[in-house]
């Protein structure tokens, strides 16, 4: 038996797996391994996973002989020591592997063949992956100075033009009233309360359910094709491989993602809302 974790900023999704088969599905809050201790990442999982781990273990003989870690964060050997020095504390397993979650997309896209594996849920990335590892990354460098096309910049560039006026009226007063939001409440959460990034990914699904109005349809479709532009177009493969999604905003805005991708000269592959189903197919 083993246990699979896709990790994000919003939420990590456990899942305790024979032979293909899920025997348990556990869903934890998201951390950023990067901006924690390693016993802050130790106490998290004391606190929000194992309570329900355990009591699924406690029932079963058999036992966890692997941990594949796959998380927002884990990008230095530091990071991933600290979150599987974590696991083992908590986690009785033979072996415990921590990776990024960029890896998580890749195999779970592209498994072992090669193909450019792009993330688009709260935050954004890409990769170009040789169908073993990532062997080029353009850095998405955050939802300030970057991460074209994620849940975060899409918020911010709603909220930015509500407040400056850029969108017809009847669709400002529209998103301040539905989110009983003003100015100065916007202002408060970006930037005085925790995780920014997590409000401003929240306020997307208003971009959802007005697609058809024109000035949102070009928010959304120039914010994916910087996303291109400025990543997936710097990998001197992105016209011989098909450009993979996974996340929530590429599937809920797969029709735009595919419009700005035809107008870079990209070609869209598979796009899934989540990696668990195709790492659940590699690690088996």
């Amino acid at each position: 038996m083993i246990l699979i974790a896709d990790c994000g900023s919003t939420k990590i999704d456990w899942c305790a797996v024979n032979n293909g088969e899920v025997l348990k599905q556990i869903f934890t809050p998201g951390i950023n391994a990067v901006l924690l201790t390693g016993e802050e990442i130790k106490a998290r999982l004391a606190a929000e996973l194992m309570p329900a781990l355990g009591e699924f273990l406690a029932g079963r003989s058999d036992a966890i002989d692997a941990v594949y870690f796959y998380g927002a964060g884990c990008i230095s050997p530091e990071v991933c020591a600290n979150v599987a020095e974590a696991i083992r504390a908590n986690i009785p397993a033979g072996k415990v592997e921590v990776y990024t979650d960029l890896l998580a997309a890749a195999r779970a896209l592209c498994g072992h063949a090669p193909g450019i594996a792009c993330i688009m849920g709260t935050g954004s990335n890409s990769c170009y992956y040789d169908g073993a590892q990532i062997a080029s990354n353009v850095s998405p460098l955050g939802f300030i100075l970057g991460d074209e096309g994620s849940g975060a910049v899409l918020g911010k560039l709603l909220v930015g033009d509500v407040l400056k006026n850029q969108l017809p009226a009847r669709i400002c007063e529209k998103f301040l009233s539905q989110y009983n939001l003003d100015r100065l409440a916007i202002i408060r959460r970006v930037y005085k309360e925790p995780a920014p990034n997590r409000f401003l990914a929240s306020l997307a699904p208003f971009l959802l359910e007005n697609i058809g109005e024109p000035a949102i349809h070009r928010l959304v479709l120039e914010s994916f094709r910087a996303f291109f532009v400025r990543n997936v177009c710097q990998y001197p493969e992105h016209r011989s491989v098909k450009v993979n999604f996974i996340g929530s905003i590429a599937h809920h805005f797969r029709k735009v993602l595919s419009d700005a991708a035809s107008q870079t000269g990209c070609t869209v592959g598979e796009i899934l809302q989540s990696p668990m189903p195709g790492l659940i197919r590699f690690h088996s």
